[in-house]
């Protein structure tokens, strides 16, 4: 249960009905999800988050589903049930096959288990590692 009560569109103000149509027209839907009806309780939240999953989500050097694929890998990793779903679907419309799905999900298992044992056994990080990564 979500704490206050979500905003529905024919109740909203201008303010948030303008975001609520700028989703509707930039994610080519009819519908707003429930994540946004929650938030717009507060709508300079509303505004704010929009913009910077817009931003982000949107054109870029990343192919879009790989985007989808990255952002339900954070939200498996968080325990978000509401984005990895809301993200699974996303990737799935965005050509993302049962394959590549699993094949992502394993990445993201093996990524958690590599963590967890450098974590556990305090591995320390090798300089020709750190030096790579700076591009070097």
């Amino acid at each position: 249960m979500p704490i206050g009560n979500k905003v529905e569109y024919e109740d909203a103000s201008p303010e948030v009905r303008a975001v609520y149509d700028d989703i509707m027209e930039t994610r080519k839907l009819r519908w707003i999800a429930d994540f946004w009806k929650v938030i717009a309780q507060d709508p300079a939240t509303l505004k704010r988050t929009w913009e910077g999953m817009k931003q982000t989500m949107g054109p870029g050097e990343i192919a879009p589903m790989i985007k989808e694929l990255i952002f339900v890998s954070v939200s498996v990793t968080n325990g978000c049930e509401y984005c990895t779903v809301a993200h699974t679907a996303t990737a799935r419309a965005r050509v993302a096959t049962p394959e590549i799905l699993a094949e992502a999900f394993a990445v993201m298992g093996m990524a958690s288990e590599t963590n967890a044992l450098v974590t556990a056994w305090q591995v320390e990080l090798d300089e020709r590692l750190r030096e790579a990564a700076r591009g070097g």
